[in-house]
């Protein structure tokens, strides 16, 4: 199979998009976004510090199959990332999508990570910020479903 026949994948970050960080539901996981994240057509890929602990404390609350986990790299870059304002996630990623489709969803996506997956990510790519102050929204799941169409 080539990238393009794939499944897109989907890059979720936790802290921010799961565990918003304001407002009254703050540091606590909607088990309603559960059904709203198996519901969209491609292969959900935990993005996250949380490694194998997001598999193990939050796909239960969400009732979500076990994830495949998003392993970084174990050396920092050489500093040129964070130079030019690329966030530390952004390379790995593309990486991990192989030029195939993907979202990535994230409290923390700047403008030129946006610019650098464009210049360099051969597929399509949705660059999806979430509000850390009141994480995933219904609003959030309309944009990422027209995306994958």
């Amino acid at each position: 199979m080539t990238p393009s026949t794939l499944r897109p994948l989907l890059f979720l970050d936790v802290d921010g998009p799961l565990l918003p960080f304001g407002g009254p539901n703050a540091k606590t996981v909607d088990p309603h976004l559960g059904p709203l994240l198996r519901a969209l057509p491609c292969e959900l890929v935990w993005a996250t510090t949380w490694m194998d602990e997001a598999n193990l404390h939050l796909t239960p609350i969400l009732g979500l199959p076990t994830l495949p986990v998003m392993q970084w790299p174990d050396t920092p870059d050489d500093g040129i990332d964070a130079w030019f304002g690329l966030h530390w996630k952004t390379r790995a990623l593309v990486d991990r999508a192989a030029g195939g489709a993907f979202v990535w969803v994230d409290d923390e996506i700047r403008d030129s990570d946006r610019e650098w997956v464009a210049a360099n990510h051969g597929g399509r790519a949705l660059l999806h910020r979430v509000d850390p102050r009141i994480g995933l929204r219904v609003a959030d799941f309309e944009v990422i479903r027209a995306w994958l169409g």
